[in-house]
């Protein structure tokens, strides 16, 4: 099975936010779509382990900021490859406005946001479904939103040679951070994006 067939599907990226007593987060999701048109719902799908999934889940409110192709490796870095139980994701950060529902949106890489209130919850397991009623909406501006094949392809650096010429490595298909080795742990866990061991592959660099 090749897993890189994912990366053909042509879904979008996006910084999820919510608030809850006082405290701001977002993270980066790639499961968001319209299911309604009348009424206008949306649904997104967040992995548990995720610190903006429980403020949701007390809040039942959340913004989704569109990435457009404008978007920055850097942006990833600060909504993707850290903790907000950890760190404070909107600190120092300048490129956002809060929405009508007092929740952050980004306004720098993106071309739209799109605030939501929850109606339902789904558990499926790994991750919690929320389809929600569309509150507010405004488009940002005319970049093209930003694919998951996009990303891999344009946004996501390159892996840079070691100099190690054949020496066998694993590589992290979503951040490309590189483990040096022959094999590769099974309990391993990516230090930039927190990825599992199945999302690396094999290669020689």
């Amino acid at each position: 099975m090749d897993k890189k067939a994912m990366y053909k599907m042509s879904y979008g990226l996006f910084v999820l936010t919510s608030a809850h007593e006082g405290k701001d987060n977002g993270c980066i999701i790639n499961t968001a779509v319209q299911v309604t048109s009348e009424p206008n719902r949306i649904s997104i799908a967040v992995n548990k382990s995720n610190f903006t999934q429980e403020m949701i889940q007390k809040s039942k409110k959340f913004n989704i900021s569109i990435l457009s192709e404008t978007a920055s490796f850097d942006m990833f870095r600060r909504f993707g490859f850290q903790s907000g139980r950890d760190a404070d994701k909107f600190a120092d950060f300048s490129d956002c406005s809060r929405g009508a529902n007092g929740i952050f949106y980004v306004t720098a890489g993106t071309n739209a946001y799109i605030s939501a209130s929850v109606e339902q919850m789904v558990d499926l397991g790994s991750h919690m479904l929320f389809i929600a009623a569309v509150d507010d909406m405004e488009v940002l501006s005319d970049a093209a939103s930003a694919t998951y094949a996009y990303y891999q392809s344009e946004i996501k650096p390159k892996p840079q040679k070691t100099g190690n010429a054949g020496k066998t490595a694993w590589r992290c298909s979503v951040c490309g951070y590189t483990y040096e080795g022959e094999t590769l742990p099974d309990d391993f866990i990516c230090p930039l994006c927190k990825h599992p061991a199945s999302d690396f592959e094999k290669v020689t660099i």
